[in-house]
């Protein structure tokens, strides 16, 4: 029997970026565009933008070179990451990290066209991005660290677009950070079995019973401080019926998980970014 023709090294390097998968990086992508909206008062130049969109898939991409690294002894043990390249040994520690170490080099050159305060902030965004896989040892909700993590970009970009960051930048971080608490606990309900055998902490491990209700919780929160933050700039109009689209994905989601079904919680993640795109379109129609 012939032998299985082997993987180029560009298939594994794209699939430990996970380049099939775009929703990831979306769900970067969606909170930090409003941020750049918002903080230009409309659109905000195809300059920043190209630079927060390339930069932000490519930061993403590299924190899922550490990410895998990172997590390569535990992933083996649970089903849906075993085969990853690093868990599995198609691509090795230095390979993995060295790919990482060029896509975050690519994103800081887009982030040198921007100013200093930017240049700094980048400095505190790896600083997280390095932290995170390593959280899910000691911190017993490591999710909040990622949601400063993935939030990271709203500061960044009103940096870039008026040289400060005001108190709205933070108040919105906060209220993203909600959000992201909600879409990685769903994440990590699909594996809460493996991660309990392993000693792995997750917020889903942590919550408990109380997932599915700190989950709708995180996603209401969320709403509601980008609400308060936005609406006295924004056409009521147009804020309240992207809203209401949202709120409506929120109930969608609850019906998902509220049976705790592996397929249920997938489906609700991976969904999570139409819900940051509704958030978008809200934003980019309420300034118009």
């Amino acid at each position: 029997m012939p032998a299985l023709p082997q993987p180029s090294r560009l298939s594994l390097w794209l699939d430990l970026i996970r380049w099939n998968r775009p929703a990831g990086w979306l769900l970067l992508l969606w909170p930090t565009l409003s941020a750049l909206w918002v903080a230009s008062g409309g659109f905000p130049g195809w300059h920043l933008l190209a630079v927060f969109t390339l930069g932000t898939i490519l930061m993403r991409s590299a924190g899922c070179c550490v990410n895998d690294v990172a997590d390569r002894d535990f992933d083996r043990h649970v089903k849906r990451t075993a085969q990853r390249p690093v868990t599995s040994g198609k691509v090795s520690t230095k390979e993995a990290l060295a790919v990482g170490a060029v896509l975050a080099l690519a994103a800081f050159g887009l982030v040198l066209t921007t100013n200093a305060l930017t240049i700094a902030l980048s400095f505190a965004a790896l600083a997280i991005t390095l932290a995170y896989p390593f959280a899910k040892r000691f911190v017993s909700m490591p999710q909040a660290v990622l949601g400063v993590a993935f939030s990271f970009g709203i500061p960044m970009a009103f940096a870039a677009v008026q040289g400060t960051v005001p108190a709205q930048a933070w108040v919105l971080l906060l209220g993203n950070a909600f959000w992201v608490l909600a879409y990685d606990t769903e994440y990590a309900m699909v594996d809460r079995d493996d991660d309990l055998k392993i000693g792995m902490k997750t917020s889903a491990i942590t919550l408990g019973r109380a997932d599915v209700a700190a989950v709708t919780g995180f996603y209401l929160l969320h709403l509601a401080i980008w609400t308060a933050a936005l609406w006295p700039m924004l056409r009521p109009v147009a804020w309240l019926l992207a809203l209401a689209a949202a709120l409506a994905q929120v109930m969608w989601h609850f019906t998902l998980i509220r049976d705790r079904s592996r397929e249920g919680c997938f489906t609700a993640f991976r969904a999570n970014h139409w819900l940051g795109f509704t958030v978008f379109a809200g934003v980019v129609v309420g300034l118009a």
